[in-house]
């Protein structure tokens, strides 16, 4: 494949992304703030700005960590607008659908299109080419950069733009409630007298997607992190803010919200299995209290 991909964003994701895409052939131009950081995926070019990494790019691709880290990539003279001149841009941050309103008549001015295409799935699962890409975008855009994404998973074109955005915020929100049920029915099992292991085997046959978690729920070990408790609190208030915009009813969601801040208040750096935490605060780090 002779795709130039440009990667802005080489967080845990994003370095998952640029070397499973090297795997495959494709050898991407990499920006991140803190340029170390994108040195160490240990692929690709690495370049100082996000217009240096638009400018060589047929295919442009953000991983970053919220709506403002993305405005700031695109922004300011340095940044992906200066230098957009008729790509497709992939948003796979997970910041919501507003953002994308925002960015795609900036985009459309340069002549680039913008589809989203935010990612189920752990880094791990992307660096087996095996995670589920939920993309929202017009069907030609989406066409032409079918062959990128395929590498990374099975493609799912869910709607018009903003679409995977939408289904990403209830795929996180629903994640959120089963690790914060996970994490009370964990403890509370171990303090009817049960033990761990048991616990754990019956939660996990119920919700097999646990199985990953098992290290965190049963062995209290929280890194490395897959998925920091500071993330998911983001995730649940952006979703949060799109639901109540739509009017929908959610207070489960609002209440785990809720307890996962309470859990970030000491573990925010830690994986969401920290979030036991709320049972069980002894189990506070160091690192997750500097997160």
């Amino acid at each position: 494949m002779n795709a130039r991909v440009a990667i802005l964003g080489t967080g845990r994701m994003g370095t998952a992304l640029a070397r499973r895409l090297a795997q495959a052939g494709i050898e991407p131009i990499l920006w991140n703030r803190t340029r170390a950081r994108a040195e160490q995926a240990g692929v690709g070019r690495v370049v100082a700005t996000p217009a240096e990494a638009v400018h060589d790019a047929d295919v442009v691709i953000t991983s970053l960590t919220g709506p403002d880290a993305v405005r700031a990539a695109y922004g300011r003279p340095s940044g992906a607008l200066a230098t957009a001149h008729g790509q497709v841009f992939v948003e796979m941050s997970t910041s919501g659908p507003g953002l994308l309103a925002e960015l795609d008549p900036q985009l459309a001015a340069t002549g680039s299109t913008l589809i989203d295409a935010p990612i189920l799935g752990a880094p791990t699962v992307v660096l087996r080419g095996e995670a589920a890409i939920l993309v929202g975008g017009a069907p030609a855009d989406v066409e032409h950069v079918r062959p990128v994404l395929d590498l990374l998973g099975e493609v799912h074109h869910v709607g018009a733009l903003g679409s995977g955005a939408r289904l990403k915020l209830v795929a996180n929100s629903m994640l959120g409630a089963v690790i914060m049920a996970a994490a009370e029915l964990q403890t509370a099992g171990e303090e009817a007298g049960l033990d761990p292991g048991d616990v754990f085997s019956v939660l996990a046959r119920l919700v097999p997607s646990l199985e990953m978690r098992r290290p965190g729920l049963v062995d209290r070990r929280h890194e490395p992190t897959l998925f920091a408790v500071r993330d998911l609190r983001k995730d649940l208030d952006l979703a949060l803010e799109m639901f109540h915009r739509s009017e929908a009813q959610v207070p489960v969601t609002a209440l785990v919200r809720e307890l996962v801040d309470e859990a970030a208040a000491e573990v925010a750096g830690l994986d969401i299995t920290a979030v036991i935490a709320r049972y069980r605060p002894a189990i506070a780090t160091a690192a997750g209290r500097a997160g």
